[in-house]
């Protein structure tokens, strides 16, 4: 489901310390970004495909 407002939520590991982003994923065809700390700056905006690979290699393990 989409509507015309984004839908902020930040990540379950934030651990509520502020210091994290916020993300929107109900606006097709991108992901808004902003800074919990600093809503009314901005956002950055990427394509759906970026923020998915992003978030897929941030989510990988070290590994040596």
């Amino acid at each position: 489901m989409t509507t015309d407002s984004p839908r902020w939520f930040t990540s379950s590991y934030s651990n509520n310390g502020g210091d994290c982003v916020e993300v929107a994923v109900n606006v097709p065809g991108i992901v808004p970004v902003r800074d919990t700390k600093d809503r009314d700056t901005g956002t950055l905006t990427f394509r759906t495909d970026s923020w998915s690979a992003f978030v897929q290699f941030a989510s990988q393990k070290d590994t040596p």
